[in-house]
């Protein structure tokens, strides 16, 4: 989920900041935190607006100013349960992986559907009973069933294994064949 956050935090603002005015300055180390993770906030996708900085503290041994600083950053923060609609940006013989907000996210070849899919020559998806295929570029509906922040980019498990899920495809078709005429 994408929303615009209010953050609390002190700020390193190291030497070659200083030429500028205080609130550019600590607008510009905030900067070094676009990209990374946190698993407070989530993914830190870029500074929006410095609402207040405080006054500075040096520590010793540390040639840094830190300023306590409220500021509002854009973040990107996946939730478990979420269901998100993506594109398969890629194929593996262990599935399909996705493009949802700023992270890839795996949906695992035994999470595609309830058909037995195994990974082909032409580097597709298909299923053995069904004989559907996911391919890079299919649009699909998935849910998020984990959320992984031990590791740079925060890693992200999906399933498209249950009802209202899978590829866009197969769910209009449902959505057809299911009307009563």
């Amino acid at each position: 989920m994408f929303e615009i956050a209010t953050i609390k935090q002190n700020v390193r603002v190291p030497p070659r900041l200083w030429k500028k005015n205080i609130k550019l300055a600590v607008k510009a180390a905030l900067r070094e935190l676009e990209g990374k993770v946190s698993k407070m906030h989530g993914i830190l996708l870029s500074i929006t607006d410095v609402k207040s900085v405080g006054e500075g503290k040096i520590l010793p041994g540390d040639g840094a100013v830190y300023f306590p600083t409220d500021f509002e950053a854009l973040i990107f923060r996946p939730e478990l349960n979420e269901v998100v609609d993506s594109e398969v940006t890629d194929m593996t013989e262990f599935g399909a992986f996705l493009r949802v907000g700023a992270l890839d996210g795996l949906v695992h070849v035994s999470q595609v559907s309830d058909d037995f899919f195994s990974y082909s020559k032409e580097g597709v998806l298909q299923g053995k009973q069904s004989k559907q295929i996911v391919k890079i570029g299919d649009k699909v509906r998935a849910r998020i069933i984990s959320v992984s922040y031990k590791a740079e980019p925060a890693k992200l498990g999906l399933t498209m294994r249950q009802p209202g899920l899978g590829k866009w495809e197969w769910l209009e078709a449902n959505r057809i064949g299911n009307k009563k005429e």
